[in-house]
């Protein structure tokens, strides 16, 4: 494995398609790991024959994506401020970074447990359970609260480990928590018959053993950061370096959530089958939308390092090199996911109701693909720099500002389920546009020819 040094070398003078396939393809590994835990619960449910099932499943992940957010919210801030200031060879700075954000996500995480745990019932309410699926929403997520600090562990440290260079380690800590999960989902859900608990307590051991092995690699020698309680600080320069870039990420993903939940509800207006094929349809959707999140998060750790060394050449031959990967993935995956939209709900549901609107939000969401990994590029290229207020801007935005209108709009003036779905697609380009209009500000005035060293 690299030394630190040999890390910090890599990042500052390998070349560049070298630099950033090596940083991006362990993260869309990850990604795709991600992608394949989050469909084995549905997937493994859905073999159940019980569409009530699914529909249980899909109501609670907007509620954990809550809690994913946390995740974010320490991991893109941490990751952030803390390539960075390895950038500047700042390293005391950036370990006490990293043990903020692992003691920050802890308390947190603990918090979240026992606030899931008392109020099981009206959480399952509020994201749409009725009065069939309430049970079955209320047991997943109770038992899969109990991985909750787990989850927000996991979630920071995939991120901050890439920070020191350690793309690597970060992608097989994921491929290790997710094997976990989907090994166990088909001996829990099916054969032991365990149904629902048995997708969320195969959630809970995943994140378990996740959050273990980042934590034994971060005590390790191999690692330049740590999370000893003597590094915690929660002074400004570390806590709201982290905090001005993790909370408009964790924003972006608690918007996410809130507008999963709202389009659970409009689509319960429709019957619980058209919920369970909107659940499926977005399980469907995240498969050109994780891995494209995976060149963006990829690319970040790079990107923030040439920005703390001064280094505008490399940063804009990176981003450039980068885009041109997203755009070539975004239009292969966009056509995959359309022609196969029909055998991926299909081997997910099979109730005919639910399978015909699961095929067709799958072929409205997978509209927004040729765009989605421009847009995640530019997230990931704002963030790198540690513009607080443009970041801020555009995840009140994506599933916000932008959202929400375009929802009222469609539902109002279409009032068909289609329509509703549509909205998604919509706000993609509009988000899409203003990111690249919000980079070339920040571009322009957080990283001047006049400051950079090359």
């Amino acid at each position: 494995m690299n030394s630190p040094e040999k890390s910090m070398e890599f990042f500052r003078n390998a070349p560049v398609p070298k630099a950033v396939f090596s940083n991006i393809i362990p993260s869309i590994i990850s990604m795709l790991m991600v992608l394949l835990y989050n469909l084995a619960d549905t997937v493994f449910i859905g073999q159940t024959k019980n569409a009530l099932m699914v529909t249980a499943v899909s109501l609670a992940t907007p509620v954990f994506l809550l809690f994913m957010a946390i995740g974010m919210l320490f991991g893109i801030g941490g990751t952030s401020l803390i390539s960075r200031k390895l950038g500047e060879g700042e390293h005391e700075m950036a370990k006490r970074a990293s043990s903020f954000c692992f003691w920050g996500g802890t308390v947190i995480g603990v918090i979240s447990l026992g606030g899931i745990l008392l109020f099981a019932e009206p959480v399952a309410r509020a994201v749409g359970a009725s009065d069939d699926s309430l049970e079955f929403t209320k047991q997943y997520l109770t038992i899969v609260a109990f991985g909750i600090p787990f989850l927000i562990i996991s979630n920071a440290f995939s991120n901050i480990i890439r920070a020191e260079g350690h793309p690597k380690t970060a992608m097989t800590g994921m491929i290790v928590g997710n094997l976990v999960n989907i090994i166990l989902d088909p001996i829990l859900i099916l054969t032991l018959d365990w149904t629902v608990s048995g997708a969320a307590l195969a959630t809970v051991l995943g994140n378990i053993v996740s959050a273990l092995f980042y934590i034994s690699h971060l005590c390790s020698k191999r690692s330049m950061l740590s999370v000893r309680l003597k590094h915690f600080t929660i002074k400004r320069t570390v806590s709201l370096g982290v905090l001005a870039i993790g909370i408009p990420a964790a924003l972006n993903s608690v918007l996410m959530s809130t507008s999963n939940i709202v389009i659970n509800k409009v689509m319960a207006g429709y019957g619980d089958m058209a919920v369970a094929g909107l659940g499926v349809a977005m399980k469907v959707n995240t498969i050109c939308v994780m891995l494209l999140i995976g060149v963006g998060v990829g690319i970040q750790p790079l990107l923030g390092f040439c920005f703390g060394a001064r280094m505008r050449k490399r940063y804009l031959a990176v981003l450039r090199f980068t885009l041109i990967v997203a755009f070539i993935m975004s239009i292969v995956m966009t056509v995959v996911c359309y022609v196969f939209a029909g055998p991926l709900v299909r081997f997910i549901l099979e109730e005919p109701e639910a399978y015909a609107y699961g095929f067709e939000f799958s072929r409205v969401y997978i509209l927004s693909g040729p765009v989605i990994g421009l847009l995640f590029v530019m997230i990931n290229a704002i963030q790198s720099t540690g513009a607080m207020v443009p970041s801020l801007i555009l995840s009140i935005s994506r599933q916000g500002i932008i959202y929400y209108p375009m929802l009222i709009i469609f539902t109002t003036c279409f009032d068909t389920a289609r329509m509703a779905a549509m909205t998604q697609p919509v706000t993609d380009y509009i988000a899409a546009t203003l990111a690249v209009i919000l980079f070339i500000i920040t571009f322009r005035k957080y990283f001047p020819k006049e400051r950079s060293i090359d």
